[in-house]
């Protein structure tokens, strides 16, 4: 959808560990990290998407990251999406 900013939420099917990004173009930017054109994920691969939101306000979604990439904000992520995670790793 035009017009919104996406926090995402990638996991390593390599080493099991989160990658949390911010883009406008979601699509786009999953088949970066797919290509292994994120220099964070190229030797995670695969990864694979398990995760996002949506936001109209740049500013919601930029804050919204740094809280994912804090210790509270994973163990959110973890509890939230416990039952996900288990049939990916």
């Amino acid at each position: 959808m035009e017009g919104f900013f996406y926090v995402y939420v990638l996991i390593s099917r390599k080493d099991g560990n989160f990658y949390i990004g911010f883009t406008n173009d979601l699509k786009r930017r999953l088949e970066e990290h797919s290509q292994g054109k994120n220099i964070s994920t190229c030797n995670r691969l695969p990864v694979e998407l398990i995760y996002f939101e949506g936001h109209k306000s740049k500013t919601d979604a930029l804050k919204r990251e740094s809280y994912f990439k804090t210790n509270k904000g994973k163990t959110t992520l973890k509890m939230v999406l416990c039952d996900q995670l288990e049939s990916v790793i």
